[in-house]
Order: structure tokens, then sequence, then C-alpha cells
């Protein structure tokens, strides 16, 4: 049994340590090509692109307001409004009159979920790479084409950090467009009962559009969030429960 124990065919010597850096042994290999990546949609950032700078000039009318009303020295970079506040008292004079607060309440919620809306567009055109397989950089095709033609991604904690705001800024564009109609119906449409069949409906296709586009979104971004959690790409847990 001695002899066979030290047989030098039994034990061969121990294999050589690996000069790799310890930081690289203790990644599972393959590890960085199954990093989680998100991956913007060209409906969502057309939207931001187009909706965010709506928003904030709305938000600018409600805010400034009489100034930027009807006969203020600043309404005619709102000229529109002139049109848009006989349809929707909320954002004419009946409301501003009354001391109505809900229309800079909401303009100020807007301002909010714009900047998160704000800051997920900048994530993405400065921290954005290509995808594999496609095509063309920031530095080669210029900002908006970089922002809507290129497929692009984007990884780690900046990722993960910007779809959080762009999910939380949608949940808040969806629950106060739709407290604004549900306020209209609970108050027998006070502000927009007066008009007719086509500025009704004027008013509802712009409203809704506030509704149904970020619905989309919600359930694009959701779905993203889902996912990766259900892949437990989540944080790792920093210790085991102990035994009861």
């Amino acid at each position: 049994m001695v002899s066979t124990r030290h047989h030098p065919s039994d034990f061969p010597p121990p294999t050589p340590k690996s000069s790799t850096p310890s930081s690289a042994t203790s990644e599972p290999s393959g590890a960085a090509s199954r990093r989680w990546v998100h991956t913007p949609t060209t409906i969502t950032t057309l939207w931001l692109l187009i909706s965010c700078p709506l928003v904030l000039w709305d938000a600018g009318y409600c805010l400034l307001r009489p100034h930027s009303m009807p006969g203020g020295k600043y309404h005619s970079f709102w000229s529109g409004y002139k049109w848009y506040g006989t349809v929707d008292y909320i954002y004419g004079w009946p409301a501003f009159n009354a001391k109505n607060g809900f229309t800079n309440a909401q303009s100020i919620l807007n301002l909010v979920e714009t900047a998160g809306y704000l800051y997920y567009l900048y994530v993405v055109y400065r921290h954005g790479t290509p995808a594999a397989g496609s095509k063309g950089s920031r530095e080669t095709q210029g900002g908006i084409s970089w922002l809507l033609a290129t497929d692009k991604v984007v990884s780690g904690r900046t990722g993960s950090t910007a779809l959080l705001a762009a999910f939380s800024s949608s949940v808040s564009t969806v629950s106060k467009t739709v407290l604004y109609w549900l306020q209209e119906y609970f108050s027998n449409f006070e502000n927009i009962g007066h008009n007719g069949f086509w500025p009704l409906t004027a008013w509802i296709l712009l409203n809704g559009a506030w509704i149904v586009v970020p619905i989309w979104n919600l359930h694009v971004l959701g779905e993203e969030i889902v996912s990766s959690l259900a892949n437990g790409s989540g944080p790792r847990q920093r210790g085991r429960p102990k035994a009861q």
C-alpha cells in the first residue's frame, strides 16, 4: 500500500499556475459576450425627439401665463394656443381667471418626466455603440441619423439606468394624461364639453397620442426589464440566508 501510494504514475506533478491575472480567471468564459445590453427602438427614439420639444413648448406656455396668452408680450411664440385655449378651457382664460392650479401642476410634472426622457436620449447618443453586424457610428453619421438609423446597444449599468428612466417617465406620461381625461369626465366635461364634433375630435387626437405611444413604449421597455430579471441578469445576492 505504501509503495502504491507514492508511485509517481498515480500522482503526476501539479500543473503550473497560470500567469493570467486573477481578474480574468474569475470571469467565466464568454461572460463579456453575455453582458446585458439595452437595444433602443426607432419608434421610441423618434417619439421622444418629437414629443420632448412639444412638451417643453407647452410647459412654457402654461407657466408663463398670462404673458404667453393672447395679448401677452410673449404670445407670438405661442400663437397656436389662441385657438387651443378656446377648445380646452384649461389652457384658456376661463381656467386662468378661476385660478385653476391643475394647468401649472401638470406642467411641472411634464418637466420632470421630460428630464427623464432627455437623459435617456443623451445616454443613447453618448454611450450607444453599434450592434453586431451594423455599420456606422455617431461620428460618421451625425446626431439624428445615429439616433434613428443605426442599430445600437447601450450596455451595463448605464444602459439599465437609461432604460429605467425611460420606463418611469412613460408611466408618468400615461398616468398623468389619463388623469387629465378622468378629470374632464368627473367634472361633467367642464373644459371641453362646449365643443362641436371637429374641435372635440382634434382634442382627442392631440391628447390621445400621449396615451397610445407611451403605452407602446411601456410594453417594449417593460418586456425588456422583465426578460432581464427572468434571465437572472439582475444584481447578485451578497450572501445566503442563514439556516434556521
